[in-house]
């Protein structure tokens, strides 16, 4: 399955390489990797095994899951499609209240007193993960944990979540997707090594 999305996100660009030519993220970071996953919505078959493989990690990982809560704005399609297969409420989170009408944080399903999993698009430093996590919670959700399609796989993510004490589940990461990348000759062996120092360094 890792192997299969890795390949799919290279295949229709939702992630691209660059080790020679940073790209830089919103937060500032210069990057040798770029992760859009809104690019997946446009492919029926990658979105479709999307779905099924955070539907199956959910049933396979989490007991007694009561609500799918996706974080906005990336998280709420595919919320949405794992909320239809699982016949599950959803709700989704913005990163902050809106500031007019009721001022919600969070739409949807009413999540107090419920067993929630957070679908995410992608798991970086974990920051955006663990705003909704912490906003289920103070609405009195107990938030059981957080899926997501890719992780670049750093520490800081690791440590956050670890600290919070909610695990995180993927279904591909930045290992896989170097590896296959390096088998389709997107990268040369020097480029692969670029790559692990940028994570290992950050």
């Amino acid at each position: 399955m890792a192997k299969n999305i890795a390949k799919s996100l290279l295949d229709i660009e939702a992630v691209t390489l660059s080790p020679n030519d940073l790209y830089t993220w919103s937060s500032g970071i210069k990057s040798p990797i770029y992760c859009d996953n809104r690019v997946t919505l446009g492919y029926p078959e990658v979105r479709e095994a999307i779905r099924d493989g955070l539907s199956q990690l959910i049933t396979d990982k989490f007991d007694g899951v009561e609500i799918v809560s996706g974080t906005a704005t990336a998280g709420i399609p595919h919320a949405a499609y794992i909320s239809e297969k699982l016949n599950l409420p959803m709700n989704y989170v913005r990163s902050k209240s809106k500031s007019h009408g009721k001022q919600n944080q969070i739409e949807g399903a009413q999540s107090k007193g419920k067993k929630v999993v957070v679908v995410e698009d992608l798991i970086s430093t974990g920051g955006s993960s663990i705003t909704a996590v912490e906003a289920l919670q103070e609405a009195g959700a107990e938030v059981v944990g957080v899926v997501a399609i890719f992780t670049y796989g750093l520490a800081k993510a690791d440590k956050m979540f670890k600290d919070i004490g909610v695990p995180f589940y993927t279904l591909s990461n930045y290992n896989e997707l170097i590896e296959v990348a390096r088998e389709e000759g997107q990268i040369s062996e020097e480029d692969i090594q670029t790559l692990v120092d940028w994570r290992d360094n950050l």
